[in-house]
């Protein structure tokens, strides 16, 4: 990707689109590499118990998702220098009664980027990313910031 000339960069201009399917299986690898094995996140049962509506997607594989859609566009992950998020929502991850993890497609999550605010003399930029399931809002102020 050419790199991103930041005099060209107009506040509400889209940044891109893309989406990402997360099925149970996808969250047993992410458990094991990040080491977070809490029981919401594989096993229904368990996530029943405690009152959630069933097993859930991890908040950080969520918010590595939506980050993702912005290292791509900036071409550089190092010049994502600030970026934070609201959970708003649990991302939940259903599977058909008696699958195996994997044999579901997954959980569908949406992401969608736009400039939110420019800084020319930090020569930074504010990227707003929504973040969706459903229709429906899992990430709140979900902001990334870029230094050019």
């Amino acid at each position: 990707m050419p790199a991103i000339d930041f005099g060209t960069l107009e506040v509400g201009a889209p940044i891109g689109a893309s989406s990402v399917r997360v099925n149970r299986a996808d969250l047993i690898r992410y458990a094991g590499a990040s080491g977070d094995f809490n029981p919401i996140h594989w096993n229904e049962r368990f996530a029943l118990e405690v009152g959630l509506p069933g097993v859930i997607a991890h908040g950080m594989f969520t918010m590595g998702a939506a980050v993702q859609l912005v290292t791509d566009w900036a071409g550089d992950p190092g010049a994502v220098i600030d970026y934070q998020s609201r959970f708003t929502k649990p991302v939940l991850v259903e599977d058909p009664a008696g699958s195996n993890p994997g044999d579901f497609e997954g959980t569908e999550i949406v992401l969608e980027g736009k400039i939110g605010a420019l800084d020319a003399e930090a020569r930074t930029a504010r990227v707003d990313i929504t973040v969706s399931v459903g229709g429906q809002k899992v990430l709140m102020k979900s902001q990334a910031v870029v230094r050019f």
